[in-house]
């Protein structure tokens, strides 16, 4: 009897975790035509089924944040400026494209809390470059929330159910051989302390890769998450706000990248590559188990997945 109630546990675990996965879609970039340097956002089912290109623009579209079901991505559609980027939201048919702010943002990750302004790393002229901003998603109004011209600030994400954000970071920016970690920090700029240190015995990590890749958070968990190069490979490893404890994620023979997790923590959609060859997939990999299923799986680049929920 025992035997068959863990049955059906398992059972009923296996079929709600599947539940909750099937609530989103997943929304990520593709290399389309490595020619001419176009990227484009694309979206597919939990399955990867129903793939289909989004923004259909012939420059650069990179998503780098969701929201419930709104789609924010960084573009040049709008300036002949090279790697200058506006910030535009569309739905997840492609559809009610709109630029949000004049606001001009570096190529990095940002984050949203409640879906009304988003933390960004952006730039005014040629002296205040890759500084965090806060900006409204409504009127595309902004507030520069840090003043360290000297330093690099990129890829924020807010601490949910605390007035803190978590941050890439170097103290001099424009020494592109001076590393990255993760440092968190008030929002009003107060209290900066760092948050993660690279292995001192580790000596893979030569060319330059990250120490501390952009962070994302799992709720279930309470924990950040980043990928970092060690022993000779990517992989996503977590950390607690507290730095406290640490760990590693995912294991494998590929290497794991940027990833995104669905709201409950249960699913992160992550791209995945094998080591010495620049191709990537896009994965979904069960928390508790780690099983990883492919998803976007073509010889084309496929990067950085986040989950939108589907709009009934």
């Amino acid at each position: 009897m025992k035997k068959i109630y863990a049955v059906i546990f398992l059972t009923v675990l296996f079929f709600t975790g599947f539940a909750q996965k099937d609530k989103y879609r997943i929304v990520y970039n593709v290399y389309y035509d490595t020619s001419n340097g176009n990227y484009e956002v694309f979206i597919t089912d939990a399955d990867g089924k129903n793939q289909k290109n989004l923004s259909n623009y012939a420059g650069l579209d990179w998503v780098y944040r969701t929201y419930k079901d709104k789609i924010y991505f960084i573009s040049d559609r709008d300036t002949s400026c090279r790697r200058c980027y506006k910030l535009y939201e569309m739905d997840q048919q492609g559809n009610n494209v709109r630029k949000i702010s004049d606001l001009v943002l570096e190529d990095s990750w940002m984050d949203t809390r409640n879906g009304k302004e988003m933390i960004v790393s952006a730039r005014i002229g040629r002296e205040v470059r890759v500084q965090l901003f806060m900006l409204n998603l409504e009127n595309g109004s902004y507030k520069q929330l840090t003043h360290d011209t000297a330093g690099y600030y990129v890829d924020p994400l807010f601490l949910p159910e605390s007035k803190q954000v978590v941050f890439r970071y170097r103290s001099d920016r424009r020494n592109r051989y001076m590393k990255t970690e993760l440092y968190i920090m008030n929002e009003d700029g107060t209290g900066m302390r760092q948050l993660t240190y690279y292995p001192q015995d580790d000596t893979t990590n030569n060319s330059g890769e990250y120490h501390a890749g952009p962070p994302r958070w799992n709720d279930k968990g309470k924990f950040i998450s980043y990928i970092s190069f060690q022993k000779g490979k990517f992989e996503v490893y977590g950390i607690t706000a507290d730095g406290k404890k640490q760990w590693q994620i995912t294991r494998g023979d590929k290497a794991a990248g940027w990833h995104d997790w669905t709201p409950d923590g249960k699913w992160m959609a992550v791209d995945i590559s094998v080591p010495g060859k620049k191709v990537y997939d896009i994965y979904l990999m069960n928390a508790r188990t780690k099983k990883m299923i492919p998803l976007a799986n073509t010889w084309k680049y496929e990067q950085a997945p986040s989950f939108i929920e589907i709009k009934k």
